[in-house]
């Protein structure tokens, strides 16, 4: 199956998000498929503040659900590899709308695996990795053009990383990535931040208890299962 790279931007980060910007992009075509929706519900301060759309900017916009873009997108996605950063969130905004998703590539958890980065929002990487995209940030277009250079660029990482051959499908190690947990190098937020975990372990042992108690304790859809599966390790 071929990649599909998929952004969305939202009226907010929980578990409710709704749509307020669709963008994505079949691999081997030049067409990007980009619209603004009016939300069911208000798009939120905190989310303005981020991608820049305003209520007023959807009121005349149609609503996603019983859009065209949304038969399409559900027609597509069985015969793709959905690919996007944090898919996880994007998933479940997805599904919010009724559009369920199933072969899927996060591209943070596989660069996560392999590239040897102090962070790796996408923003970050691709100017940490210097990927050559012209686009504007925090805008579903925009991210698309990004998280198709980011992915160009890992799959030359993973065939490398992992010896695989020509004829060997790139996107099944990538697929097998996704699933698998992170032991991070680094904390990279707080007093600690860009430390190690083991050099913290021996400094402030309790901080980690701590934040592992923090990160546990969040709702399911603001984890960062990575960090969970790092801080166990490390007190373990």
């Amino acid at each position: 199956m071929e990649p599909l790279f998929l952004d969305t931007e939202t009226t907010d980060s929980d578990e409710n998000a709704r749509l307020v910007q669709l963008a994505y992009k079949e691999a081997n075509t030049d067409e990007i498929v980009n619209e603004l929706f009016k939300p069911p519900v208000p798009i939120s301060i905190d989310a303005m503040a981020v991608h820049h759309i305003t209520n007023e900017m959807v009121e005349d916009k149609p609503p996603f659900i019983g859009s065209a873009t949304r038969e399409r997108l559900i027609a597509v996605l069985p015969e793709r590899i959905l690919v996007a950063h944090s898919a996880p969130f994007d998933i479940r905004v997805l599904a919010n709308e009724g559009v369920e998703t199933q072969a899927f590539i996060n591209t943070l958890r596989v660069a996560r695996h392999v590239v040897d980065a102090p962070k790796h929002s996408l923003q970050y990487l691709r100017y940490f990795l210097k990927l050559n995209v012209k686009a504007q940030a925090h805008d579903a277009a925009g991210d698309v053009l990004v998280l198709e250079s980011l992915y160009d660029h890992l799959v030359t990482v993973v065939r490398e990383r992992f010896q695989l051959a020509l004829g060997q499908p790139v996107a099944e190690k990538m697929l097998e990535l996704t699933q698998a947990p992170v032991l991070l190098k680094t904390l990279s937020f707080g007093k600690y931040e860009g430390q190690t975990f083991d050099t913290i372990l021996f400094a402030d042992k309790p901080y980690l208890r701590t934040l592992l108690e923090i990160e546990t304790q969040r709702p399911a859809h603001e984890r960062n299962e990575d960090l969970i599966h790092t801080l166990k390790y490390t007190l373990d």
